[in-house]
């Protein structure tokens, strides 16, 4: 799957320009507050909020901006109210897509969830179309630096289910999706450092895609990434490096 791996990493770089500093704050800030709002405001008892805090420094988000977005989740602000809500559908080459969003406006979001999908080539589906095809783990990353020795004893005494090793991006450990705090304290306690810790789906099978249909559908995932409504967007195609290349330098 060295293609989805590559995309990944463009995902972070396009995250890391200037450009789009505004929108990456923007979509943890939303996090942050509904994860304020379900779970209350102390980092320390709410896993999700500790994962949102966590990935907003990493940003470079000025505490300031933690703060009110915390306070405007637990009513200490206002805000707007914001609905959690997953998309189903599928992409060119019958590519499987989930698309977490963070809203105000449950319908506009459908609308252009649902015209970014056909105007590509794709269509959006009903709930529980898609999602059947994933499994959601719990992921925490890890620098190149640390050896499978010094990781893998650590992680299974800690709970977790397996570590995973991903060429120039270091390794992870993967967990269920309701152990990933407790298996990222445990680590943290035993004196390793996470860089990352956070949510996925994994899918149970992949979609192989090249040509104009991997055009097709990298277009859509670029489209779905930059609206402000979306958080993360899953999907299960498999491309080769050189097809990725290609896309990528066009």
């Amino acid at each position: 799957m060295s293609g989805h791996n590559r995309w990944t990493k463009i995902k972070r770089q396009k995250a890391a320009q200037g450009a789009s500093k505004g929108k990456l704050f923007t979509k943890l800030i939303r996090e942050i507050t509904v994860s304020a709002r379900q779970g209350g405001g102390e980092v320390a008892s709410n896993a999700r909020l500790r994962l949102a805090v966590q990935a907003a420094r990493e940003a470079n988000m000025p505490n300031d901006t933690i703060l009110r977005a915390i306070k405007k989740g637990t009513g200490e602000l206002e805000g707007s109210a914001l609905e959690e809500i997953i998309y189903e559908g599928y992409a060119p080459g019958g590519v499987a897509v989930l698309v977490e969003c963070l809203t105000d406006n449950v319908n506009r979001t459908a609308g252009d969830i649902r015209s970014i999908f056909t105007k590509q080539g794709g269509n959006l589906g009903a709930a529980g179309s898609v999602r059947f095809l994933f499994e959601k783990k719990g992921v925490i990353g890890f620098e190149l630096s640390l050896s499978e020795e010094e990781l893998m004893g650590k992680a299974i005494e800690a709970g977790a289910e397996d570590i995973v090793f991903t060429e120039g991006e270091g390794w992870e450990v993967h967990t269920l999706a309701a152990d990933l705090h407790q298996v990222a304290q445990a680590l943290e306690q035993s004196q390793l450092k996470p860089r990352v810790a956070k949510w996925n789906y994994f899918p149970s099978t992949l979609a192989k895609v090249e040509g104009a249909v991997a055009e097709k559908l990298m277009k859509l995932l670029e489209l779905l990434e930059e609206h402000d409504d979306v958080q993360n967007v899953f999907s299960n195609f498999e491309m080769d490096d050189a097809t990725m290349d290609a896309i990528s330098d066009a």
